[in-house]
């Protein structure tokens, strides 16, 4: 199955570390990040979900929290969470899904025959809170993702959602934005963007960050 931005993120029934969920009741009112990572007992792994532990705050912050997955057993799960913690210096505090059979792999489209038959990738999904997928990142099974790209494409998009602008290459939380094309009306321009729009070409425009 290919999911595309803007569909509905398939719904499922799964066993967690945190007990069974229902994908869509779990989301409730929240954007989620759903990532999967290949295997339990891994290096870049271990790493990966012993940083987003650490987000959890930064998440909350946003409305927003984490849930990974793989198709491993919750058995071994519960064992590798004690690894983490031990190693990583943070408790393990969102769910890991036990996907055994692989059916939310595939719901999902992690699983990449061409790479590897038996693993998931390292895909990332930002949903929304009307279940909408916003985003999704695929990364091979050797590199470890950068999740602090994570919170700031989250950022990016709650902005999107709030104002009508976009974010430029590299920006980061409170630098400047742009100004969308299609804001062309003079009187929405100074209502929307009280502290000046800077004109580099008709198409180009940049303002202060609206919420700062």
């Amino acid at each position: 199955m290919t999911l595309l931005l803007g569909d509905v993120a398939p719904d499922f029934a799964a066993e967690t570390t945190e007990g069974p969920i229902e994908f869509h009741d779990w989301a409730g009112d929240q954007w989620v990040i759903l990532f999967s990572h290949p295997a339990d007992y891994t290096p870049v792994c271990t790493t990966e979900l012993g940083y987003t532990a650490k987000l959890k705050d930064a998440f909350t912050e946003r409305n927003a929290k984490a849930i990974a997955i793989s198709v491993d057993s919750l058995e071994s799960h519960q064992g590798w969470v004690g690894d983490i913690e031990e190693t990583q210096g943070t408790g393990v505090n969102f769910p890991l899904i036990a996907d055994e059979d692989g059916k939310v792999a595939t719901l999902y489209n992690m699983i990449h025959p061409n790479s590897n038959a038996k693993l998931t990738v390292r895909a990332v999904y930002v949903i929304d809170p009307n279940k909408k997928i916003r985003a999704s990142i695929l990364y091979p099974p050797s590199t470890g993702r950068n999740f602090d790209e994570i919170v700031r494409l989250l950022d990016s998009l709650q902005l999107a959602d709030s104002h009508k602008v976009a974010t430029p290459v590299n920006w980061t939380d409170g630098e400047d934005v742009i100004v969308l094309p299609s804001v062309t009306d003079p009187d929405e321009i100074a209502r929307l963007f009280p502290k000046g729009v800077k004109v580099i070409k008709p198409y180009l425009r940049t303002t202060p960050q609206p919420n700062k």
